[in-house]
């Protein structure tokens, strides 16, 4: 297996910990306090996880990496779910590696994960390309939005 060499992504570069050990590389998760194997998707999940917590002052407490959910019998795992003050889900992101192009499918795939969470703001992100949109349960409507708000504004 060959090691993964970190790209150039569109988000700020951060000094993420990196080691190598028995022919692999890892990254150091800072929300889950552990070394994991450093994959494409893995570089762009940290990278954004650091780009909420240091530029949108999204708490790092109120964030879960790679929860467990159940969708239609299946297990599955979200990347990215963040909760309010109150304990509520707030934010759904799907990360995808950067050579990844972000399509319906990808964004069926989050719709997918939010009829479970059911929450209002959606984030996907290959490293590249970024798109946010907040969504309205009792109109069923959606709306765009050129970048995220600061947490303090959802």
């Amino acid at each position: 297996m060959a090691v993964f060499e970190p790209v150039p992504l569109n988000l700020p570069v951060y000094p993420l910990r990196l080691k190598d050990e028995a022919g692999q590389r890892f990254v150091f998760d800072e929300v889950r306090k552990k070394f994991l194997i450093l994959t494409p998707e893995e570089w762009v999940r940290q990278h954004l996880v650091h780009f909420l917590i240091q530029e949108k002052q999204f708490p790092k407490s109120l964030i879960q990496l790679e929860g467990g959910l159940k969708y239609n019998g299946l297990q599955k795992r979200s990347d990215i779910l963040i909760y309010n003050q109150q304990g509520e889900k707030l934010l759904l992101a799907e990360c995808k590696a950067p050579s990844v192009k972000i399509t319906q499918d990808v964004f069926d795939q989050i719709a997918r994960y939010n009829f479970v969470h059911r929450v209002q703001w959606l984030l996907v992100s290959n490293g590249m390309e970024h798109y946010c949109c907040k969504l309205d349960w009792e109109t069923e409507n959606y709306q765009f939005f050129p970048e995220l708000p600061l947490f303090s504004q959802l």
